[in-house]
């Protein structure tokens, strides 16, 4: 359900949802921001920035991108340090970016920081005009702060027009940074049973690919031995229009939950596409039966929908997505698309809670109106 904001509840749903996915394009609005105004009605950036960059109970990391997590779950990025530690220095691209002296590059990056204080990528930019190391800007210092940053030596303390701004995991997080890491038994279990928690039931492919921390087959090993020893319970779910129903692990009170819950409320939320509720696909097709692609990399004439579509959830059901943009000159959100799911009818009611949701995302993007 949608409430009031503020750092205490903005910090408890993200410990709910488990992570917010951070994306860089801005056609209608940042993907994080999006995410948490469909949970809190009057979130604005201000909030998130203050929880990262002030009271640092959230950090920004990678699950299956640039994500802000819990603080409190720091140490179990520590296998995962270890583990982009390893797959970069074996990685062709990486090598070629951060050149023939990667160690030197890696050594002068840090001193910088470590004497300088909090530094972007572009503080490394050569002297001399038009000088460059490689392909797309990916300088050596540029990568090199890349790689810091995935192998946890350097920690993003802020970001400026979206670029990240670096600093040292030590200076920022001493504790955290200074925390052991824990056993690979001690990861999974964590990895397997918060996502479970946030998912209720889920296979163990969907369980692995909640933080992408975990395979697949670790994933399955754990929801076997958690329903031997009772901290889950195996489930078949019914399957939806006819069907077969899929096997899957479960929190044991489901039933208890499911009867606890509040009612959903009924009302309209244009979710970003990163939402967690829609960024596993298949789970989404299965659950709720809504087929959703993002297709900004798609070839403009291949797109079915548009460059950044954004589902449209009414109450617990998907009813339909619609393809906008902001245009912060003309001070408007332009839907440039609507399409409804099939046996959807577009009622006075339900086009008017769709021109609700609109006008909160229109607010939460600076713009004053919304035009179909």
């Amino acid at each position: 359900p949608a409430g009031r904001a503020d750092p205490h509840r903005l910090l408890r749903v993200v410990e709910q949802l488990g992570y917010v996915q951070i994306d860089s394009i801005n056609a209608v609005e940042r993907a994080h921001h999006l995410t948490l105004l469909a949970r809190l009605d009057d979130y604005r950036p201000a909030l998130l920035s203050n929880l990262l960059e002030e009271r640092r109970e959230l950090f920004e990391q990678w699950t299956h991108d640039a994500s802000a997590i819990p603080t409190a779950w720091y140490r179990h990025w520590h296998p995962r340090f270890e583990r982009s530690r390893r797959r970069i220095r074996e990685n062709r691209w990486w090598r070629e970016r951060m050149g023939g002296r990667p160690a030197i590059v890696l050594r002068r990056v840090l001193d910088r920081i470590r004497a300088e204080g909090p530094l972007l990528a572009r503080d490394f930019l050569p002297d001399r005009p038009g000088a460059s190391g490689s392909w797309w800007g990916w300088r050596p210092e540029k990568a090199a702060l890349e790689y810091l940053w995935r192998t946890g030596e350097l920690t993003v303390v802020r970001r400026e027009r979206f670029e990240k701004v670096y600093d040292l995991t030590e200076r920022v997080l001493p504790d955290h940074h200074a925390t052991a890491a824990p056993t690979v038994a001690e990861h999974v279990d964590w990895a397997c049973s918060t996502a479970l928690e946030r998912s209720l039931v889920a296979t163990p492919r969907e369980l692995a690919g909640f933080w992408g921390a975990v395979d697949v087959g670790a994933a399955r090993h754990w929801c076997a031995g958690a329903v031997q020893d009772g901290r889950a319970v195996a489930v078949a779910v019914a399957g939806r229009e006819g069907a077969a129903p899929w096997h899957a692990v479960a929190v044991t009170d489901w039933r208890q939950r499911l009867g606890a819950s509040p009612p959903v409320p009924h009302r309209t939320r244009a979710l970003s596409p990163f939402d967690p509720l829609a960024r596993d696909r298949q789970r989404l097709l299965r659950a709720f039966g809504f087929d959703y692609r993002f297709e900004a990399f798609v070839p403009a004439a291949k797109r079915q929908y548009g460059y950044y579509t954004l589902p449209l959830l009414e109450g617990d059901r998907f009813v339909g997505r619609l393809s906008a943009r902001t245009d912060r000159k003309a001070g408007a959100l332009i839907v440039e698309g609507l399409w409804w799911e099939r046996g959807v009818k577009a009622t006075r009611p339900r086009k008017a809670a769709l021109g609700e949701a609109l006008e909160r995302v229109a607010a939460l993007a600076g713009v004053e109106r919304v035009t179909m």
